[in-house]
């Protein structure tokens, strides 16, 4: 059964109002939305929960009985808010997190203002360090957490980590190449071409790993840390890079185009994740961060 709580909230509010738009007016949503959302709930629960009347809406039998739990559904989900709210309110104290360039760049901001609102009395200091910087200082116990690219961490004796999320590697184009009337394009094809090389966060390290597997070697044009710099490069038609998803924008700042395809060749994924030390327990602060970025990537899934 995919019963949501949105339907189940909507439907509590057309109970106790008897009409579409009086419940509309105090949940501020549209009516056409609500209506959907009791369509859908009773097609999904396969009853009827409201007749139409003169004045109104009224409850079925069946619309009386699913009520009552209903409210308890509400109540509970209000009763578990109001806990972790009081517990984030109780958690306090200051965090020193390590992030690298692409994850502060592309990967942090929001999440970061997220936990920042959930947990107001915790003070989240993020620094910018280079990948091994941050396994000294994660051995140190001078940082707490970082969140990094896990698949390059040298010290898996020392320090522990877990994938948040695996972006896929595809290759960027120009819409004009002739590449993007293929259905298929292999590494064996991109090393025939111009290749912008990006060198921030170990990416040429990591780059040439996959290639050298494939026994294959890229044409390379030039080398950036800018990401920037190779979106520009890439959509006027001066070479080709295969990238992260997480990174890539179809515009560049000039607002020329680019496109993103996959390849045959089975390309390693860009890795996030969360690294901490093995040698020293998180904090309490230190826990809630590490819980809070868990439960956001299991609420994006």
């Amino acid at each position: 059964m995919r019963l949501t709580f949105r339907q189940v909230r909507y439907f509590v509010a057309v109970a106790d109002s008897g009409q579409v738009s009086s419940a509309g007016a105090s949940i501020g949503i549209a009516q056409s939305a609500i209506t959907e959302a009791i369509k859908a709930l009773e097609e999904e629960l396969g009853v009827k929960l409201f007749e139409r009347r003169s004045k109104g809406l009224a409850l079925t039998q069946e619309g009386h009985q699913f009520l009552s739990h209903a409210r308890r559904i509400l109540s509970t989900v209000s009763d578990a808010a109001q806990a972790l709210r009081s517990a984030s309110r109780k958690t306090s104290g200051t965090i020193r997190v390590g992030v690298t360039y692409t994850v502060i760049g592309y990967f942090i901001a929001a999440h970061l203002a997220r936990f920042q609102r959930a947990f107001p009395n915790v003070t989240v200091e993020v620094v910018e360090y280079e990948r091994p910087k941050i396994e000294r200082e994660l051995t140190k116990g001078t940082l707490d957490l970082a969140v990094m690219l896990v698949s390059n961490l040298q010290n898996p004796d020392l320090i522990d980590s877990r994938v948040l999320v695996a972006s896929p590697r595809q290759l960027w184009l120009p819409p004009n190449h002739s590449f993007m009337r293929r259905r298929d394009i292999a590494l064996a094809d991109v090393a025939l071409e111009p290749y912008v090389m990006l060198t921030c966060d170990e990416s040429e390290k990591t780059t040439m790993r996959y290639w050298q597997a494939a026994g294959l070697a890229p044409k390379i044009l030039l080398r950036t840390s800018s990401i920037e710099a190779v979106r520009s490069l890439v959509a006027h038609g001066s070479g080709v890079a295969i990238l992260s998803d997480i990174v890539f924008r179809q515009w560049s700042l000039e607002g020329d185009r680019l496109e993103a395809r996959p390849l045959v060749d089975k390309i390693p994924s860009m890795d996030i994740g969360l690294a901490w030390p093995k040698l020293h327990a998180l904090s309490p602060p230190a826990q809630a961060f590490f819980d809070f970025y868990l439960s956001e990537m299991r609420r994006q899934d």
